[in-house]
């Protein structure tokens, strides 16, 4: 009986050695199976990215917000699926994902078209490289090749001062006035607002629990995933009292009771902006004009971080930089003489003996 096969098939070199243990490994295999051919495994064909990329969004919308699976889907549609859905995964190398990256920070042919800023770059790279992440762990590819962020600058925060605060409320009106009122005195963000129940305020005893947040039309928890819990001023609790309505559970809502809006909630804002003699604004610069009157009346940043609902103190250390007069009178702490100077807590007494100690 001829025996078939070379050492390259059995996985061993091609020299002598080699052939000898292929010759044994092949009379091995006649003698139990009767089979002179020798067994080839065949792998399975590797998945595009096009075809991948929809188990990936299966995946995603099992441990993701519905809001988050939305950003994936459509910097996938747009952005990853056009360029490279045709390469399989394990096609996907470093050289590969620097060409798409190149691309994607080229102006286009369409001049009307907007150049991608480094950010939503880093955006598209990050969907990417998750794709890419759960390839590997589901034994599809051996290895996630290595992926260079772009460096892109912190956009400037803007924010209302007092007096800018003050006339947007003059100049607004009616429920408009209360909801722009809120969230200037709590923070909330536009979907936290929209999304706030009645039985999330509590006005006897002044506060307001925030449960649930709207993105797209769709209602969720909050941003953190866990509820947080905001003390209420007087002015807002008062507003809020003369608000209470009977048009449905929502404290914001149309007059059926329903949703409002992204269109509904920003032009009754924007119309206050324009009488009160401002710029166009958002709701998430009252939400930054909130922090940023803390900071600057000297709450501390571990409670702004709270109230806000970061999840890490380094979100709310940007807040810090927009209150340049608390850092100046920090400084000018130093122009105190140092017998004047007495810790917090720890009283004269013990000046005294530190001043003695030095001396």
């Amino acid at each position: 009986m001829r025996i078939l096969g070379t050492p390259k098939s059995e996985g061993l070199p091609e020299t002598r050695t080699g052939a000898e243990e292929a010759e044994c490994r092949a009379i091995a295999r006649v003698l139990e199976t009767g089979d002179p051919k020798p067994v080839v495994e065949t792998k399975e064909e590797v998945p595009t990215i096009e075809e991948f990329h929809k188990v990936f969004l299966a995946t995603s919308s099992i441990i993701n917000k519905p809001s988050s699976v939305d950003s994936k889907e459509k910097l996938l549609r747009f952005h990853i699926v056009p360029r490279l859905g045709h390469l399989r995964l394990n096609e996907v190398t470093y050289a590969v994902i620097e060409d798409f990256k190149l691309a994607l920070a080229v102006k286009l042919e369409n001049k009307s078209a907007k150049t991608l800023s480094g950010k939503t770059i880093n955006n598209v790279l990050t969907v990417l490289r998750r794709m890419l992440v759960v390839a590997r762990k589901r034994g599809l590819i051996e290895f996630v090749p290595d992926v260079e962020w772009l460096k892109s600058e912190r956009p400037e925060f803007d924010f209302l001062n007092f007096d800018e605060a003050d006339r947007l409320l003059a100049a607004a009106h009616g429920e408009w006035r209360t909801m722009i009122l809120t969230a200037l005195r709590t923070g909330m963000r536009h979907g936290e607002l929209i999304g706030l129940r009645w039985e999330d305020v509590d006005l006897v005893a002044g506060r307001i629990v925030v449960r649930q947040n709207v993105v797209n039309g769709k209602i969720g928890t909050p941003k953190s995933g866990k509820p947080r819990e905001i003390p209420l001023g007087i002015e807002v609790r008062t507003a809020l009292k003369e608000h209470r309505h009977l048009r449905g559970s929502l404290v914001f809502c149309d007059m059926n009771g329903e949703l409002l809006g992204t269109v509904d909630t920003r032009l009754p804002l924007w119309r206050a902006c324009k009488k009160a003699g401002l710029r166009q604004i958002g709701y998430h610069m009252l939400r930054h004009s909130f922090a940023s009157h803390l900071v600057m009346r000297g709450a501390s940043l571990k409670a702004v971080q709270e109230l806000l609902g970061h999840s890490s103190i380094q979100m709310t250390m940007r807040y810090a930089h927009l209150a340049p007069e608390v850092v100046n009178e920090t400084v000018r702490l130093l122009d105190a003489p140092s017998a004047e100077w007495v810790p917090d807590g720890l009283g004269r007494e013990w000046a005294e003996k530190m001043k003695k100690a030095a001396n």
